[in-house]
């Protein structure tokens, strides 16, 4: 088993984990539940981690990480052409549906 990502972010973790599943890589969630234990322990050593069950499969579930860390991308909150503030990680705005690119 080799641990491919660790991070605070759980809509991080579940995005890389929905890829993964979708390549057919096989993986196990660590410390899902540990946020319990902050304060406790240093928060880092919180963080949900994602480990891969099949070494052979490294390169691909990296690659799949380095896509993932690329496509969800928080600028910043922006403000949709309907009004809406919405924040830096969606891509499309809650309320009407409009394109991030297109507001």
């Amino acid at each position: 088993m080799v641990k491919i990502h660790t991070s605070p972010e759980e809509f991080r973790i579940g995005y890389i984990t929905s890829m993964l599943e979708q390549a057919g890589i096989k993986f196990v969630v660590r410390n899902q539940f540990l946020s319990g234990a902050l304060g406790e322990l240093p928060p880092n050593e919180c963080w949900p981690e994602i480990w891969i069950t099949d070494d052979e499969y490294l390169d691909a579930a990296m690659e799949i990480v380095t896509q993932a860390s690329a496509d969800v991308i928080d600028t910043g909150p922006w403000q949709c052409l309907c009004g809406e503030e919405n924040e830096g990680q969606f891509g499309s705005c809650w309320k009407c549906g409009a394109d991030k690119l297109g507001s």
